[in-house]
C-alpha cells in the first residue's frame, strides 16, 4: 500500500498555495524532525533560516546511504524522506529554523524541536518524538508519575519564544512523545499565541494525567487537537485522552505500527478505519489498571529500577539493546540482584500487578466474546 513516499509523487508538484495543508503533510513534518540537523539548520538563537533543499544537500555531503541504513532505528528513514521532499516543488523551498536538540542526562530528558515556514506564509512548529536514546525513553516512562516533565516545560518555553509578530497562522505537531509535547505546549503557552494556533497534531502520542485532561486550559484548546493513531496503537493509547481520535491503517503489525512510515496514504489523506484492534484495547485496559493501582512514588521507584538496570549494563541506546547477544541479555538480568532492596521490590510488585491485570482483562474479553 502507499505511504508518505508515494504521497510525494502524487502531491509533490503542488505548492501549499495550490493545494492546502492536510493531515499527511503534518505527518511528513513530524517525521522530518527526526533528521539530525545539528550544525545544518540555524539554532534557536540565530535569526535566519535554510531551505529544505539546501539542508538536505549539506546532510548528504556528510552521511552516506550505507551509514544511514546501518542504524537500527525506525527513524532512520527520515533522512531518505527528506531527500525525496527536497526534490519536490511542495517541500523543496520550505524554510527551516530555530532548531534545538538537547539531551540532558541529569534531567532525564531529550528535547528536539524545529520551526518550518511554508510557502503560503503559515508556520508549523514540530516537536520530535523519542529517538533511540535510553534517556529519551525514560522520559516517556516518567510521564506515568510526573504532572509535568522537563521536556513538556521546554516545549512551552520554545513555543513562547519562537512565535512572534510574523506568525499569523500556526500549526503545532509531532509524532510519539512529540505529539504529547505539541498538545502540552499549546495548552500552556501564552494566550496571544493560542489565538494564532489553528491546529494541533498528535500522531500516536501518549495522553496525559486525569488532572491535565480535566483542566479548563486543556478543554479550551480541545477543538483544535487532532489525534491520529494506527490500528494497533500502544504509545498513543497510553495515559488518558479526552479528545476523539482518528484511526489509520498500517502496513506493519503490532508495535511496529508506531513507525509513521508504515501508515497508509490515499491521495491527500490517510486510509482510515473505524477503530483500533481488540489487542490495542486490551493492552490499554491492562496498562491503565496497572498504573491506577500504583501511587506516584511506586511508579517512580519502578522506572528508576528498570532504567537503573540498563544504566548498569551500559545500555545507552535502543540499538545497544537490539544488538545484544543472548549472554549479554542474561547478564543484564542478573544485575537486578545488585539493585537496592526497595528497587527490587518495586520491580517485583509492578510485574506482579501487570501479570494480574493482564489475566483479568483477558478473562473479561473472553467472557464478552462468548456472550
Amino acid at each position: 500500500m502507499a505511504n508518505m513516499m508515494d504521497y510525494l509523487l502524487w502531491r509533490g508538484d503542488l505548492s501549499f498555495k495550490q493545494a492546502e495543508f492536510n493531515e499527511v503533510d503534518n505527518l511528513i513534518f513530524s517525521e522530518l524532525v527526526y533528521v539530525d540537523f545539528d550544525g545544518i539548520v540555524p539554532s534557536l538563537n540565530e535569526d535566519k533560516s535554510i531551505t529544505l533543499k539546501e539542508a538536505s544537500k549539506i546532510f548528504f555531503e556528510h552521511h552516506t546511504d550505507e551509514e544511514i541504513e546501518a542504524k537500527v532505528s525506525s527513524t532512520k528513514m527520515a533522512a531518505f524522506l527528506m531527500r525525496a521532499m527536497a526534490r519536490t516543488k511542495r517541500f523543496g523551498n520550505i524554510e527551516l529554523s530555530n532548531y534545538i536538540n538537547d539531551i540532558n542526562l541529569k534531567e532525564q530528558s531529550q528535547f528536539c524541536a524545529m520551526t518550518i515556514r511554508l510557502d503560503d506564509g503559515s508556520f508549523f512548529v514540530v516537536y520530535s518524538g523519542t529517538d533511540n536514546t535510553i534517556v529519551g525513553w525514560k522520559e516517556n516512562f516518567n510521564m506515568s508519575f510526573l504532572e509535568q516533565t522537563p521536556g513538556q516545560l521546554k516545549a512551552v518555553e520554545y513555543l513562547n519564544e519562537v512565535v512572534n509578530a510574523r506568525y499569523k497562522k500556526v500549526r503545532v505537531g509531532g509524532h510519539s512523545k512529540g505529539g504529547n509535547l505539541s498538545v502540552y505546549a499549546s495548552v500552556y503557552c501564552k494566550e496571544s499565541i493560542q489565538k494564532k494556533i489553528i491546529a494541533i497534531y498528535s500522531n500516536d502520542g501518549p495522553g496525559f494525567s486525569e488532572h491535565m485532561i480535566n483542566s479548563e486550559a486543556y478543554h479550551k484548546m480541545l477543538p483544535k487537537i487532532h489525534t491520529i493513531i494506527p490500528e494497533s496503537s500502544i504509545v498513543g493509547m497510553l495515559l488518558e485522552h479526552e479528545e476523539e481520535y482518528e484511526v489509520v491503517e498500517s502496513s506493519n503489525d503490532g508495535p511496529m505500527q508506531h513507525d509513521a512510515m508504515s501508515w497508509e496514504v490515499q491521495g491527500p489523506s490517510f486510509v482510515h478505519v473505524k477503530s483500533v484492534t481488540e489487542q490495542s484495547v486490551l493492552l490499554d485496559k491492562t496498562l491503565k489498571a496497572w498504573i491506577h493501582q500504583m501511587d506516584g512514588r511506586e511508579r517512580e521507584e519502578f522506572v528508576d529500577a528498570l532504567f537503573g538496570i540498563l544504566e548498569e549494563g551500559e545500555i545507552k541506546t535502543v540499538d545497544d539493546l537490539a544488538n545484544m547477544k543472548w549472554k549479554q541479555f542474561v547478564d543484564l538480568l542478573k544485575i537486578r540482584n545488585y539493585l537496592g532492596t526497595k528497587s527490587q521490590e518495586a520491580l517485583k510488585k509492578t510485574l506482579k500487578l501487570l501479570w494480574k491485570e493482564s489475566n483479568q482483562t483477558l478473562k473479561e474479553a473472553v467472557i464478552k466474546k462468548t456472550k
